[in-house]
């Protein structure tokens, strides 16, 4: 485990500090830390960066309420760049956007991996434009009773698919399932990190559980 003496700060005394969503996994921003905001973070586990233009400290949310909570901090090679993953509390750019990388600078021809996230993006832009000739337009536009009785339809189709013992078929089944109950939390205004959230804390409630049974067997 690295002390803050074993980084290297640049001639300003700072450190480029990339942030990234611990359960996206997308970049949320780079800002810069100097000694002091560092140890802050540190002590508080919360990101606390150094302001170039104000020349201040600056604790992330402090007035916005969109705290980011270090999950963990990790140097690259040369020890003078840190990633940091992040629980974050609302949108992490000043402009109210998720991200503060939203503007395209070059698009190439190689497609974009797949991702649950990117998908509910599709899925927001398909309802908000309502393109004609689509079939998540005709959906949105059907209306809650309309996805909710094809998420009851396509959960029967899983459940045959694994009776029948057919992985394939319920490989396909399960992502028309996914497709249709994304469709659902957009038609609800849930997001994928509500549902993440929700899996978190029923993570961190496992862990404890199983926390205390081994002290309770320790004392047995």
């Amino acid at each position: 485990m690295l002390s803050i003496d074993d980084l290297t700060f640049n001639s300003h005394g700072l450190i480029p500090a990339i942030v990234v969503d611990a359960s996206a996994k997308n970049v949320l921003t780079l800002a810069y830390m100097n000694r002091e905001s560092l140890e802050i973070s540190l002590r508080e586990g919360r990101t606390c960066f150094w302001s170039r233009s104000r020349q201040e400290l600056w604790r992330k949310g402090e007035t916005s309420g969109n705290v980011q909570h270090i999950v963990d901090i990790t140097a690259d090679c040369d020890r003078d760049a840190l990633l940091i993953r992040v629980n974050k509390e609302g949108p992490a750019c000043h402009l109210g956007t998720d991200s503060c990388f939203n503007d395209k600078v070059f698009i190439g021809d190689q497609p974009a991996p797949f991702s649950v996230k990117g998908l509910y993006g599709l899925l927001e832009g398909r309802k908000k434009d309502l393109p004609e000739g689509s079939y998540t337009t005709y959906l949105f536009q059907k209306g809650l009773d309309k996805i909710l009785k094809k998420v009851g339809e396509e959960s029967t189709e899983v459940i045959i698919a694994g009776k029948a013992n057919d992985k394939a078929e319920t490989i396909y089944e399960i992502a028309d399932l996914m497709y249709h109950v994304m469709v659902l939390m957009v038609e609800m205004g849930i997001s994928v990190e509500d549902v993440q959230a929700e899996l978190a804390s029923r993570h961190v409630i496992d862990h404890k559980v199983k926390q205390e049974k081994m002290v309770g067997q320790a004392h047995s």
